[in-house]
């Protein structure tokens, strides 16, 4: 045996093509699996796509460059789960392109962070957020309020990311600019938002067009709301 490996170390070529023989077969055995199976994240009730002001409020967020202070990730360990909530799934991730786990905490990970707060306080935050954090280190973004939404290219938008693989039907599409200025105003009526998008929160708005700032706010407020672990159906993502 120790003769063989000898001449095999010995032949720079024969090491060679036995080391990309030894190498294409872990690949394959690692990959091929992948192929037989309709796709490697499990499905989980309650995900659904953004809605288009949420959309866009997460296109603000990445803008800003809110990802280098903030992960969207709850690792499986004690302390994370105790202090943000169940740990973070695939599958709240697969409509994400891309995703915003992140890897940098200068302030605390939002992947739960949907529902923990009021819409007034967000306001309040993005305003001035030693307002209501003391001890933030985070910017201001008053201007946000002020900029308008910018719409034009909604549908062509939620198009594309219905080109990778986001689920959005003809329906959704043809009403995504209605949706937009239904969940940017209390007043309106928004059955059918829900309908289409479950969860949906409305936010203030009330002004003389869509806002940046209204935009942010929806994405934040949905953010690890959809899944219900609570729910049987998810019984086998319990902690």
């Amino acid at each position: 045996m120790l003769i063989r490996h000898e001449t095999i170390e010995k032949n720079s070529i024969l090491l060679l093509v036995l080391t990309l023989l030894t190498i294409s077969v872990g690949g394959l055995v690692e990959v091929v699996p992948l192929f037989t199976i309709e796709t490697t994240v499990e499905h989980v009730r309650g995900v659904r796509p953004y809605s288009p002001l949420e959309s866009r409020g997460r296109d603000i967020y990445i803008r800003e460059g809110c990802y280098t202070c903030h992960s969207q990730q709850v690792r499986a360990l004690r302390d994370e789960v105790e202090r943000y909530g169940h740990y973070s799934i695939a599958a709240e991730s697969m409509y994400d392109h891309p995703f915003q786990w992140g890897s940098k905490r200068i302030g605390p990970d939002l992947a739960r962070v949907g529902g923990k707060y009021s819409n007034d306080w967000h306001i309040a935050h993005m305003a001035d957020p030693r307002s209501v954090v003391p001890e933030s280190l985070m910017p201001r973004y008053a201007f946000l309020a002020a900029n308008r939404l910018d719409t034009g290219d909604l549908t062509a938008r939620l198009k594309a990311q219905k080109a990778v693989g986001v689920p959005y039907t003809d329906e959704q599409l043809a009403a995504a600019a209605a949706d937009l200025r239904t969940q940017a105003d209390p007043a309106a009526d928004n059955t059918a938002l829900l309908k289409r998008y479950p969860k949906a929160v409305t936010v203030p708005g009330g002004g003389p067009f869509v806002t940046e700032l209204d935009a942010l706010v929806a994405y934040l407020q949905v953010l690890g709301t959809m899944v219900d672990f609570a729910d049987p159906a998810n019984e086998n993502l319990r902690q």
